[in-house]
């Protein structure tokens, strides 16, 4: 889902340009039209013949990149990964609708943000562990409590759990 971030381009021309940079990654900062438009084109039967595009994410550039990524035709399943695909509002809703399956992953609050903090220093988005904790409850969180306090039914429930064996590279 990354790959359908609204550029910087297009968080600079909204009306609140400072919050909207910093609020990036909440559901209003996303192109839900356009990943509509893409679930539309994958749950298209029968399957086109054709490729279908889909955006990634260049983190280099920090802005998405346009038909990236090549769904073939030969591609039976596709894996569609993200905060808001379970999200009863608007258009997410309406994409939703279209999956065969929406999972979900649960993860406790002090762990994800932990997590959370740590990747935002790993990433040079923040210089500390400080920084990286305020923007982790300032941001990540705050879209967190939104995502679960309109969570559609979802068709599976995923734990997550440290048992250690893991390691992020």
């Amino acid at each position: 889902m990354d790959g359908f971030h609204l550029t910087r381009a297009a968080l600079s021309a909204m009306p609140d340009p400072d919050t909207a940079h910093f609020r990036r990654g909440a559901a209003f900062t996303f192109d839900a039209p356009k990943f509509l438009t893409l679930v539309q084109a994958l749950s298209k039967r029968p399957i086109s013949s054709e490729p279908i595009l889909a955006p990634s994410f260049d983190h280099a550039l920090k802005d998405p990149r346009d038909d990236d990524i090549v769904v073939k035709p030969e591609h039976r399943v596709v894996v569609l990964e993200g905060n808001y695909l379970a999200l009863d509002q608007d258009v997410w809703r309406d994409a939703a609708k279209l999956l065969d399956e929406v999972w979900f992953v649960e993860v406790d609050f002090e762990v994800a943000r932990r997590r959370l903090r740590e990747r935002h220093v790993r990433a040079g988005i923040v210089k500390d562990l400080e920084e990286g904790d305020r923007r982790a409850m300032e941001n990540d969180l705050v879209n967190g409590k939104e995502i679960i306090d309109f969570k559609l039914k979802v068709d599976e429930v995923i734990q997550s759990r440290e048992d250690g064996s893991w390691v992020h590279e």
